[in-house]
């Protein structure tokens, strides 16, 4: 069967459509769910009925209501407007659904909660209360897992491991990757959580990125394939746990390296990177790590201001030139 071309918010709600009708245990909580500005859980609610829940504006109180729900046999994905309000429900995701499967001593203890941080990123003029890059907060909590897919059918795939996985997951969303399109299989898949892809195959640097930023460097890897100069260009998919093994392979291959994300440059994602590298294979290195991210500063209330604190495809061509 061909795959069907589908968007990125499609592919998404098709995934939580499959896995709802294969287990009445799964429900989704939200603001404004039911018809839902990002489209992707809009009209869910006419099959499942009050499975789908809308809550009120209380990100502390429905993300701990919807841990609370996976601890008594339940597999809630909630749905957090923007990233921004994650620091709202940071007790109830970072203190207590990290925490409870090791407190009561693992095994069959299950806390399987799916936190949708939707509409991340920036880019769209949403400014400082609703256009952060918020995902590098939540790598800091052992017992969580993050994941950030740049496309649908990754985006598909990894929203149904996410639901079926016995452990709390944040799927993060980019509020410009809602629209794009691409083929998605029609028959029943699921993607691993932790593997990062090789989405374009090089020789002279690796270039690491993911969600939106990903997408700006497959562009810069074909302007610069233009001078000469050949980029491998992976996609993390997985932030937590970050695939370590697909850098390092890469690394042996290209000997240099240069991160791309939307969010903050100190402790961030790149930053993550860099250590790792450093620490475990810093003998496949030929130049220093280039890192791009935000600039160090507020987001402005702008779709065309925040364009210029956040890395572009000539920034990312620029880096790259800096280390030949």
């Amino acid at each position: 069967m061909p795959p069907k071309e589908m968007t990125y918010a499609e592919a998404i709600r098709e995934g939580l459509r499959e896995e709802m009708r294969k287990n009445e245990e799964i429900i989704l909580l939200g603001e404004d769910i039911k018809i839902n500005v990002w489209t992707v859980t809009r009209d869910l609610h006419k099959e499942f009925g009050d499975r789908v829940i809308n809550t009120p504006l209380s990100e502390s109180g429905f993300c701990g209501a919807a841990v609370g729900a996976a601890l008594t046999g339940m597999r809630p994905v909630v749905e957090v407007m923007y990233p921004d309000f994650t620091l709202y429900a940071a007790d109830s995701i970072a203190n207590q659904a990290a925490k409870y499967r090791y407190m009561c001593g693992g095994g069959p203890f299950k806390v399987p909660v799916v936190f949708r941080i939707a509409g991340g990123g920036s880019s769209n003029g949403a400014g400082c209360h609703h256009g952060q890059s918020l995902e590098a907060t939540f790598l800091h909590f052992p017992g969580l897992k993050v994941v950030f897919p740049s496309t649908p059918y990754d985006a598909k795939g990894l929203i149904k491991a996410a639901i079926r996985d016995d452990n709390p997951v944040l799927f993060y969303e980019h509020k410009l990757l809602y629209g794009i399109k691409g083929p998605v299989p029609e028959e029943e898949y699921t993607l691993p959580i932790g593997k990062a892809e090789v989405k374009r195959e090089g020789s002279d640097v690796t270039i690491v990125s993911y969600a939106w930023t990903l997408h700006k460097a497959l562009r810069a890897a074909e302007q610069l394939a233009k001078e000469g100069i050949e980029a491998e260009v992976i996609d993390l998919r997985s932030l937590r746990p970050l695939d370590q093994e697909c850098i390092f392979n890469s690394l042996k291959k290209t000997s240099k390296l240069v991160t791309a994300e939307e969010g903050s440059k100190m402790g961030g994602v790149g930053a993550e990177i860099a250590a790792v590298v450093a620490e475990e294979a810093l003998h496949l290195l030929d130049a220093p790590v280039k890192r791009l991210a935000m600039a160090e500063t507020i987001i402005p209330s702008s779709r065309y201001g925040d364009q210029i604190f956040i890395p572009q495809e000539a920034d990312i061509v620029a880096a790259v030139k800096e280390l030949f």
